[in-house]
């Protein structure tokens, strides 16, 4: 095998998992313990991508500090990540605007970052158990994967709420995202959907929901923090929690049909852990399923600000990541 052969192979162990260890052993027909000198071994890792939930700096924005149009080079060059998740409230009616659009695509360009996805809300309730009107909430989402696909984003994250028993909403939610999913498709847009409070964030009801479904181009945003699935207030986000489905458990059984991971954090321990979410535990869930695309950075803490808890995630994620 020549020097390009050698590389070319690493590239394939790298994409399979397999670490260039055991692939030297298996040339040498020696195990690591029986190497004489382990301090030359290489393990390669895991190659996930890193990039920015725009709702990160969502109290920023709020207050008008920057605009959306200079969300991606803020990312860029102040978190150094070169790939945005942007959130439609802050360019609500932005959408149909090509001029607007093209611009944000221009300020991307030359920030050197890639556009990765929508998140919409505010759009209607994609399993509305009134048939017209989860119609019109499917509707309303148009303008996003179309605005998406001019931005060059390959998925929208929409919610899948409705009022009724749990069948009920199901069945009105796979009927929803089947119908948007059917006018993305032929534009080459994923909808995604994300454990986002009520019947999606269990995950054993989301996925059954993704079964229903049957697209290839309908998947899940599996979030690290958004597992309550009861509050004592009326809405999704009324109140307090006061039943919180298995996170772990949740996301693993949604990281089978993820397009697209949230990294959530609010809280750091003195060893720069995420408090509410163990990420040695977490992460490992995410890379058995094989997944390597983008996960996003979703700070919503208030004891750091929001730029130093995002570094703080983004410093996590990149020292847990590089041990599996």
């Amino acid at each position: 095998m020549n020097r390009e052969q050698f590389i070319k192979s690493l590239g394939l162990l790298t994409l399979s998992g397999v670490s260039a260890n055991a692939f030297l052993s298996s040339c040498t027909g020696k195990t690591t313990s029986e190497s004489s000198d382990t301090s030359t071994m290489i393990t390669i890792p895991w190659a996930f991508k890193i990039s920015l939930a725009e709702w990160s700096l969502h109290k920023a924005l709020f207050a008008k500090e920057f605009d959306n149009l200079e969300f991606p080079a803020k990312a860029k060059n102040e978190f150094g990540i070169s790939a945005v998740e942007y959130v439609n409230q802050f360019f609500m009616d932005k959408a149909k605007d090509t001029t607007y659009l093209t611009e944000l695509n221009k300020r991307a360009a030359d920030a050197g970052v890639t556009n990765v996805l929508i998140m919409c809300d505010g759009e209607g309730e994609m399993a509305n158990l009134d048939a017209k009107k989860r119609m019109e909430a499917v509707e309303n989402h148009y303008k996003w994967v179309e605005a998406a696909k001019f931005l060059g984003c390959h998925s929208i994250r929409v919610n899948c709420f409705g009022i009724g028993t749990a069948e009920e909403v199901a069945k009105a939610g796979a009927d929803g995202l089947r119908k948007l999913s059917e006018f993305a498709q032929p534009l080459g847009i994923n909808i995604i959907v994300e454990n986002h409070g009520g019947y999606s964030s269990n995950g054993q009801w989301l996925s059954g929901v993704m079964k229903e479904v049957g697209m290839s181009n309908c998947g899940t945003l599996p979030d690290f923090g958004n597992f309550c699935t009861k509050r004592d207030g009326v809405g999704e986000w009324d109140g307090k929690c006061i039943e919180e489905y298995d996170r772990y458990k949740g996301v693993e059984e949604m990281m089978p049909f993820a397009k697209g991971v949230s990294a959530k954090a609010n809280n750091f321990d003195e060893q720069g852990n995420c408090i509410e979410t163990d990420y040695s535990k977490m992460l490992p869930i995410v890379k058995a399923a094989g997944y390597t695309g983008h996960i996003g950075i979703e700070y919503e803490g208030s004891v750091l600000s929001e730029a130093e808890g995002i570094k703080a995630t983004k410093a996590l994620l990149e020292r847990v990541g590089a041990t599996l």
